[in-house]
């Protein structure tokens, strides 16, 4: 992952449908503990690989839009399209490093033209 050089600290904002359906263990009898699951590995493990600091903003919707922030990991409850509210956070943001870790194509094209960079779920996933 590149320094890009600004003051501000990496925003990482995480698809947690995504990143937490990316794996096949189960996620879909209980999305809200899985997206709990998520957001404590994030607090305890930060991004692995960057070693500068890093804010994180995991994006929750549906079933999971009652999942709690903890120190070092709030948590946003998207009021419709977890992805609509991601590109109004890479937007809200201009100016700052960010990254959204999807692998959602279309959520990929609609943030990179907004200059945010794209990581895969592997990134904050075992």
């Amino acid at each position: 992952m590149s320094d890009l050089g600004h003051d501000s600290p990496l925003l990482v904002i995480v698809d947690a449908a995504n990143v937490v359906g990316s794996v096949p263990d189960g996620w879909w009898r209980d999305r809200h503990g899985a997206a709990v699951r998520l957001r404590d590995r994030l607090a305890a493990e930060g991004l692995p690989g960057h070693d500068g600091p890093v804010e994180f903003v995991l994006v929750v919707e549906g079933a999971a839009r009652g999942v709690e922030s903890v120190p070092g990991v709030p948590v946003e409850a998207a009021p419709g399209s977890g992805d609509d509210h991601i590109v109004a956070l890479v937007a809200r943001h201009a100016g700052r490093p960010r990254l959204v870790v999807t692998a959602d194509r279309e959520l990929r094209r609609r943030v990179t033209e907004l200059g945010a960079e794209v990581t895969g779920p592997r990134a904050v996933r075992p």
